[in-house]
């Protein structure tokens, strides 16, 4: 298996359909925007492929020694093949010495899909991903953010947001200790 990257054009069919298939709808960016985005200096937008297969994408922003993974999926036929951790050893390769950040799902129970949210939290974790002990709310989901690479700073977070988005997202980031004990200490 030998991994091509290049970036999402127009012609990416393939990428935009598995977007639509991985995530719900109220978590997901415009995919033309994405694609928009993407032009800029401080958003990537990779296609991977295995030969002529598409076999996943990887959306991330990056800012302020962070770069954040949005957006990351494998074409559900080809899930549990290895596909995914080619992926992100790519990502760390390619965005070395950056600090790597992902947010996921929290793992709550009672969630309509717990399994799913523990199997992609694993997947991280056995990919060299560790929990940072905060939560983010992205897209009014409440997400644990992990991270790849050196020590989380919930003030750097804010000032990736904040430099990435020109200063249009100020999305709440608080220790998730203070979360189970309802007293949240949150971060601009």
């Amino acid at each position: 298996m030998e991994l091509r990257v290049r970036n999402v054009s127009r012609k990416s069919r393939r990428v935009k359909e598995i977007y639509l298939a991985s995530f719900p709808k109220k978590e997901r960016m415009p995919f033309w925007s994405m694609r928009l985005m993407a032009k800029m200096t401080a958003t990537r937008f990779w296609e991977f492929s295995d030969g002529d297969t598409v076999c996943g994408f990887a959306y991330l922003g990056m800012a302020e020694g962070i770069s954040f993974l949005m957006f990351l999926a494998v074409d559900p036929s080809l899930r549990s093949r290895g596909y995914g951790g080619r992926i992100l050893e790519e990502i760390r390769r390619r965005c070395s010495p950056d600090k790597i950040l992902v947010s996921i799902e929290r793992c709550a129970e009672g969630a309509d899909n717990l399994s799913q949210r523990r199997r992609r939290r694993e997947f991280y974790l056995r990919n060299g991903y560790e929990p940072t002990g905060f939560c983010i709310e992205l897209s009014g989901v409440e997400q644990e953010i992990l991270i790849r690479g050196g020590v989380f700073d919930p003030d750097e977070f804010a000032a990736f947001f904040k430099a990435y988005s020109n200063g249009t997202m100020h999305p709440r980031i608080w220790r998730e200790e203070a979360d189970q004990q309802s007293n949240r200490e949150a971060f601009p």
